[in-house]
């Protein structure tokens, strides 16, 4: 098993150090940074294989993948997760706010008509209600 977890580990050093070459022809200077996703895939090899044989494959310092590898794991970046398929449960936010206080009011007039007016906004023309409810016709 342990081998398998090497040889896979191994590959994927090849596969990066493929993916080192077109960038090392590619770029404007020699002194040029490495892309953050390159090496993210190198400090992620770290975990799997020796830091001198990476260095050595990749052809850097092995003083520098040192120190990545062993920077705290909030300065390094997290790699992309990978879309996946699959079920995703979206629950649907309220189609208002809810409202923090509401107004009841209890009205009954001479001739025993009632009102009752039970209102969640913060400002509703209460005045006006109560003026033509009392209004006898």
């Amino acid at each position: 098993m342990q081998q398998e977890i090497e040889t896979h580990a191994e590959h994927a050093l090849n596969q990066l150090a493929r993916d080192f070459d077109p960038w090392r022809q590619n770029r404007p200077t020699r002194f040029e940074r490495i892309p953050p996703l390159l090496w993210e895939q190198a400090i992620a090899l770290g975990q799997q294989l020796p830091i001198a044989q990476i260095a050595k494959r990749l052809r850097l310092r092995g003083s520098d993948l040192k120190k990545r590898c062993t920077a705290l794991p909030a300065t390094v970046a997290e790699p992309a997760p990978s879309p996946t398929l699959g079920f995703v449960d979206v629950t649907p936010p309220p189609p208002w706010p809810r409202p923090t206080s509401t107004t009841e009011v209890d009205l009954q007039r001479a001739d025993g008509a009632r009102l009752r007016i039970h209102c969640c906004e913060p400002q509703f023309p209460l005045a006006a209600l109560v003026r033509a409810f009392l209004e006898i016709r």
